[in-house]
């Protein structure tokens, strides 16, 4: 199988890049700029705007899995709200013209979207058919409605592509926990290791995350599954309140305590590494309902016992997380 990754050449796409090749599958990267070599992987440039030699990518493989868009791990400038919407509207729709001209497409587009674009809640959860989307909470600064109208914006381009005989995913994607250096896991370990892995502002606002190795299950479980298409969210069943969250991180590194921060300690503290305070704060109960009613099951449902997996595997990490082969459809 060959699959194309516009944008695989940060953290997410290095573990599917892994995955991927690991099953023997012929992986491509499109990237902007000069990648690191990976094995088994093949780097093309494009710029993520405009057409050009790397489409020849697309024609004929047989599935796109677009990750491209700028990191939402800054400060919410003007200028970078700017560049996150256009990154990734202009490279989905880039993509979708190329799929659209080419002689034999491929027979799935994955397009990454995030479980940001549900609403700030804390009542219950949100899946794809109940579900609210953000925007318009009265509760959170009015700032956070960008990143839901980016995300909106995001699926749209995807949507309107005009490609009727090729199926179309969007991957509305919780915060993945993996070992690989780089990745959200690893700096909320170093905080929790540092002591200060409390509850933040309370610590009631819900995380929603996935385990790297259902993340890449899910993904080869939607290749293989011809009938799914539209939005699905990539999400462990059960998210749980911030403050449970960095209890089991903590009983899973060993670590006693940790300091709770206030809403204005978190400010600063985002300040300072020049992130953004939606981040940590904004409340994303996202559960997945599509994947489960299709027959997927979770090997890491539960984040306690999820979180003492990650830890035992970091700074191990085997290069392969999980088994991507899509049944039937092998390499």
């Amino acid at each position: 199988m060959k699959v194309v990754i516009p944008g695989g050449t940060g953290h997410l796409g290095r573990v599917l890049s892994c995955a991927l090749t690991g099953q023997g599958h012929e992986v491509v990267v499109l990237t902007r700029r000069e990648a690191r070599p990976e094995p088994g992987v093949r780097h093309v440039r494009w710029d993520g705007r405009a057409a050009g030699p790397w489409t020849a990518e697309i024609d004929g493989s047989d599935v796109v899995l677009n990750l491209a868009g700028r990191s939402v791990n800054c400060r919410y400038t003007r200028a970078n709200l700017r560049e996150m919407t256009a990154s990734r509207v202009d490279s989905a729709r880039v993509v979708g013209g190329a799929i659209v001209r080419a002689g034999r497409p491929p027979r799935v587009w994955l397009q990454m979207s995030t479980a940001t674009i549900y609403a700030h809640r804390h009542d219950a959860p949100n899946d794809e058919t109940t579900g609210v989307l953000g925007g318009d909470e009265p509760d959170v600064p009015g700032y956070w409605a960008y990143s839901v109208e980016i995300a909106k914006a995001w699926e749209r381009e995807q949507r309107l592509a005009d490609t009727p005989h090729r199926r179309k995913v969007a991957l509305r994607t919780a915060m993945v926990m993996s070992p690989e250096p780089g990745g959200a896991f690893e700096a909320l370990l170093r905080l929790a290791r540092l002591g200060l892995g409390g509850p933040v502002a309370g610590g009631a606002q819900y995380v929603s995350w996935i385990h790297e190795d259902d993340l890449v299950r899910a993904i080869g479980f939607l290749v293989a599954q011809d009938e799914l298409s539209g939005p699905v969210n990539l999400a462990a069943p059960e998210p749980l309140p911030y403050r449970d969250f960095q209890r089991a991180l903590r009983a899973a590194a060993g670590v006693p305590f940790g300091l709770p921060a206030a809403k204005w300690m978190a400010e600063i503290g985002a300040f300072v590494l020049r992130s953004d305070t939606e981040l940590l704060l904004k409340s994303r109960r996202v559960v997945p309902g599509r994947l489960r009613e299709a027959g997927f099951a979770f090997d890491h449902p539960e984040w306690p016992a999820a979180a003492a997996d990650l830890v035992r595997r970091t700074g191990v990490h085997s290069g392969r997380s999980a088994d991507l082969r899509v049944a039937g459809k092998g390499p």
